[in-house]
């Protein structure tokens, strides 16, 4: 009896641990994934999911873009997945609490995703800020929560900058001829937040 309650106490113990550090790891992620987002914003997610800034992450592989990376001077059959200073333009958050990791680690992060441009989405998702049954929001109650109200040229050029390989020391990243390239398809929202 007294052997059964000792391992009963350690089991209890050792859920509760396992618990804790599950919860404390989940709270710290500052970045949710391009997916979360697919709840409330399916038309933007799927337009965003065919596009280059999705799709970035694989550029990193082997073989793939071989001819872009010999004209920038990159050995095309080398795996730049780990890459420190690709990732931080390849993945969403790299280098930041909660960002990218690794691909085994946060997949989810892999390519430019919908926070690098409007915002990590930890705290705008959490309950009570934004949900499905709160159709009433506004868009300045999300602010405070690290949603980004426009996006700036500076948010652009921390990547399409002249640091990139695959562009000139000369480049300069023109702001309005591309914002709205590359990303997603601008739909009307459901309900208004304004």
């Amino acid at each position: 009896m007294i052997r059964n309650s000792r391992y009963l106490t350690l089991l209890v113990v050792l859920g509760v641990a396992v618990l804790l550090s599950t919860s404390t790891i989940a709270g710290d992620h500052a970045y949710v994934g391009a997916k979360k987002c697919r709840t409330c914003h399916l038309k933007e997610w799927k337009s965003w999911s065919t596009t280059t800034m999705a799709q970035t992450f694989e550029v990193l592989k082997p073989g793939e873009r071989s001819e872009e990376k010999v004209a920038a001077g990159l050995d095309p059959d080398k795996d730049y997945t780990t890459d420190p200073s690709c990732l931080k333009c390849h993945t969403t958050g790299f280098g930041e609490d909660g960002g990218f990791v690794d691909i085994a680690t946060t997949p989810e992060l892999a390519g430019v995703g919908c926070e690098m441009c409007h915002g990590a989405g930890k705290d705008y998702i959490a309950p009570g800020a934004m949900t499905l049954k709160n159709k009433e929001y506004k868009l300045a109650d999300l602010l405070p929560l690290g949603l980004v109200e426009k996006v700036s040229e500076a948010q652009c050029v921390g990547c399409h900058n002249s640091e990139s390989p695959f562009v000139g020391d000369d480049f300069v990243f023109d702001f309005e001829a591309n914002k709205d390239l590359g990303t997603h398809d601008k739909f009307p929202l459901k309900y208004s937040h304004e």
